[in-house]
């Protein structure tokens, strides 16, 4: 397979990749990411194949807009549509229940990680091709990578399309929080903390 390094801009060639079942990578606000669309299973399926990645991990939602939310979760609570609305588009990740619509490969259990990232790139793609399936574009284990050039080191061969936006911002990813119970839990700590999380939802 031939992997093409193009402009960010090049959305609709993205698009027709996309919707042909094929994956891309892209910059967001932390690092370059390499997605599916969400509700394409195949797809889906060859993230793990082309990152070598372990099949029970989850691969996490991106969404251009909040308005999407409700395409891919389900019963969606109070509490986390006032921190989504607080923090989103930023480094807030947030776990609901999932539509039980999503195929299998995104996540073996009943919930999905869904998050609105802060870059201009990212989003104009997630509006464009709705909501996508994604995780960092590396070799499972390997450095996360910050350039179009880092994803082709790891990925070529292996993808068919990286959009070259410049360097990320990269650093500390996203505040990981399971949003499916009364209160908000961290998973993982990032950018956000529990105090402004919990400050949020009193204001």
């Amino acid at each position: 397979m031939k992997t093409e390094i193009v402009p960010a801009g090049e959305i609709q060639y993205a698009l027709e990749i996309l919707q042909d079942g094929g994956l891309v990578a892209f910059p967001t606000d932390t690092v370059y990411g390499l997605g599916a669309l969400a509700f394409d299973d195949t797809a889906i399926e060859n993230i793990y194949k082309a990152k070598d990645r372990p099949i029970e991990k989850a691969i996490p939602i991106l969404i251009g807009d909040m308005d999407d939310l409700d395409k891919v979760a389900d019963e969606i609570p109070r509490m986390a549509h006032i921190l989504a609305s607080r923090f989103w588009p930023g480094p807030l990740t947030c776990i609901f229940p999932k539509k039980q619509t999503l195929p299998p490969a995104v996540s073996a259990t009943s919930t999905v990680a869904v998050r609105v990232p802060d870059h201009a790139d990212a989003r104009a793609l997630l509006r464009a091709a709705g909501a996508m399936a994604v995780t960092s574009a590396n070799i499972s284990g390997q450095p996360n990578p910050s350039t179009a050039q880092e994803v082709y080191d790891q990925l070529n061969g292996r993808i068919p399309l990286i959009l070259d936006g410049g360097k990320t911002r990269g650093g500390v990813p996203s505040t990981l929080v399971d949003c499916t119970g009364e209160k908000p839990v961290v998973l993982r700590e990032g950018p956000i903390s529990l105090d402004e999380l919990l400050a949020a939802l009193k204001s």
